[in-house]
């Protein structure tokens, strides 16, 4: 959600904090901050709306300042308004803030009777206060971070800078943060996010939950240290080196980024293939050869969901263990039945969405095992899983995701046959590799889907249906359109239709129908059900099948052949192009969709 860039150095901080920002635009936002170190002052401008009003107040002004922190707002607490935008700041301090102080309310009203000001109608303010209530206490900066992050309460992270000096503060508590390091060049950074960092800081590190860490350059050296709340030094945070490039988070001949990460899918399952049938991965894998279990807890939000349950039909088909999947921010609040002879798999892109995150937590103070499908190494859910299944899918900038879903559920895909020990079925490397080339085959020739996107884009509602394995897919092909299109989309088993949604049904309104090999004649029969009713018909089809293209008025044939276990994946991208190019005709923000963030990090 937002976005946090905090630099110092000998260069100017408004650079690097604004090329720290902008490519974290993806995350969503609605208001944008910068606060500086200029002439032992600290100088703040922000602005609503996007980074682009902020950039121009920056032009015109030209400031330039050694220390800086900068700020992308996701609104939770106040209006979108410049005066709630970060960074907060006084005389004394600024903080940005990602996450949500739960007890802001109480605390407020506590300050506010002790005759403190509030300039903003934010939770993040209240931080600044208690900050600054503490340090005319104590005159010690440390420990007045201290005490006000531990009078707090919920998720947060803060960047602090002060007027007293050129350090970079930073705190944080289930929620994402990196610190980085340029020994060579005697920079130091701070972001919400390590693809801020790259190209600036070959060394990051990320520190645990309640870690105060403290940057600082001189003449001589940068030099980032860790304190725990009681101010003895802390040992408690992870230092790997930052390997990415730069060409990960550019389009290159893309027009969107979501559409250069769905070109991607077709090589990221060969390379992700070849990690852990073939290479380092594998040793990962093996340690599931037979593994017992008197079942599986899946939990995750949004498309992670979706990808939890194509793989809980993995691990009850193939492995024919007991599977639940259930929506992160709805596990916690059902007392779930939790035994120790379980195993808990938590799925997220981000590994930083704080429902997964408190998730995992339960099921970790509840002593069962806890497993992670996770994109990014080093992220909160990796460090705290007991073992990590990495699915490699590289920066995805697209707040809409593709290619994450895709790995997550080959991943799960290769877990469950790693757990029947059949890793070295040549079948299975074959029916990978005939996945990636179909997946190819598909990228390399969009025309049909564009023409069809072409002729149904101003219908009024769209129904997704898919039986079986397809399901999924029904929900997620309808989230992806909700997402980037803007229109309503549903997803739904197909022989449900029948209990109640087909009363929407008619001219206006399409219904996208999954049909597989599997379960044909039960599939056709619901398409002659809408038909029967004037829906328009889109099918996603078995290629050659002249009975089902006959009935649709739109046919996307699909090879499915050879593809027992991983159709799901290949019927995805098909959708995946088809809500792209929807959107893409009503001109939507393709990448950075309204309202949405690419990680939620607040419940």
């Amino acid at each position: 959600m937002c976005g946090i860039v905090g630099y110092t150095g000998p260069g100017n901080s408004v650079h690097s904090i604004i090329e720290g920002l902008s490519r974290l635009e993806y995350r969503g936002y609605d208001s944008a901050g910068i606060c500086l170190k200029i002439d032992n002052e600290l100088q703040i401008l922000k602005k609503e709306g996007k980074l682009e009003n902020l950039k121009k107040l920056i032009n015109e002004q030209k400031p330039f300042s050694h220390t800086g922190i900068g700020h992308t707002r996701w609104a939770t607490h106040g209006a979108v308004t410049t005066d709630n935008a970060h960074p907060h700041g006084n005389e004394l301090f600024a903080v940005v803030h990602n996450g949500i102080i739960e007890n802001a309310g109480a605390l407020k009203k506590e300050l506010l009777a002790e005759g403190f000001l509030f300039k903003s109608q934010t939770d993040s303010e209240v931080f600044l206060v208690l900050l600054t209530k503490f340090f005319k206490q104590s005159n010690n900066v440390l420990q007045s971070i201290s005490k006000a992050f531990s009078t707090i309460t919920g998720n947060s992270a803060f960047v602090i800078i002060e007027k007293a000096s050129d350090k970079l503060y930073c705190i944080k508590r289930s929620a994402p943060l990196v610190v980085g390091d340029n020994k060579e060049t005697r920079e130091a950074f701070v972001s919400s996010d390590p693809f801020a960092l790259i190209g600036f800081a070959p060394c990051i590190y990320f520190p645990q939950d309640s870690v105060i860490c403290v940057s600082s350059v001189s003449d001589a050296e940068v030099s980032v240290n860790f304190y725990e709340l009681d101010l003895k030094p802390s040992t408690r945070y992870k230092l790997q080196s930052n390997a990415m490039t730069m060409d990960t988070t550019t389009k290159g001949s893309y027009e969107h980024f979501m559409l250069k990460e769905i070109h991607e899918q077709a090589s990221l399952i060969d390379h992700l293939a070849a990690y852990y049938i073939k290479n380092e991965g594998r040793k990962i894998l093996d340690e599931l050869k037979n593994l017992k279990t008197a079942g599986w807890h899946l939990t995750a939000c949004g498309t992670a969901w979706h990808a939890g349950l194509v793989i809980k039909n993995y691990f009850e088909q193939i492995n024919r263990q007991p599977a639940s999947v259930d929506i992160a921010s709805e596990f916690r609040y059902k007392n779930p039945i939790l035994n120790k002879d379980e195993i808990g798999l938590f799925i997220s892109q981000s590994g930083e969405t704080a429902d997964t995150l408190a998730c995992q937590e339960l099921c970790k103070e509840r002593g069962i095992p806890a497993f992670s499908i996770v994109n990014v190494e080093g992220s909160t859910l990796f460090r705290n899983s007991d073992k990590n299944f990495l699915i490699h899918a590289g920066v995805e900038i697209g707040v809409a995701s593709t290619k994450a879903f895709t790995l997550q559920v080959l991943t799960g895909f290769l877990m469950s046959r790693s757990i029947q020990a059949t890793l070295d079925d040549s079948n299975l490397f074959t029916e990978i590799q005939l996945l990636s080339a179909r997946i190819a085959e598909l990228c390399s020739d969009t025309k049909l889907i564009k023409e069809i996107a072409q002729k149904i884009y101003n219908k009024k509602g769209f129904i997704f249906t898919g039986r079986g394995k397809y399901f999924p897919i029904a929900l997620e092909g309808a989230l992806k359109l909700k997402e980037i299109a803007y229109v309503h989309a549903e997803g739904y088993a197909a022989g449900e239709l029948k209990h109640g949604p087909i009363a929407l049904i008619d001219e206006h309104i399409v219904n996208i129908a999954i049909v597989g090999p599997e379960l044909l004649e039960k599939t056709v029969s619901n398409i002659e059900e809408v038909k029967a009713r004037r829906g328009r018909m889109v099918v996603v089809g078995p290629q050659n099948s002249p009975e089902i293209e006959q009935l649709s008025d739109h046919y996307i044939p699909l090879n499915f052949e050879g593809l027992p276990n991983l159709s799901p994946i290949y019927v995805n991208v098909a959708l995946q192009f088809l809500a792209y190019h929807i959107a893409k005709l009503k001109g939507t923000d393709i990448d950075k969709p309204r309202n949405l963030a690419k990680s939620v990090t607040v419940e």
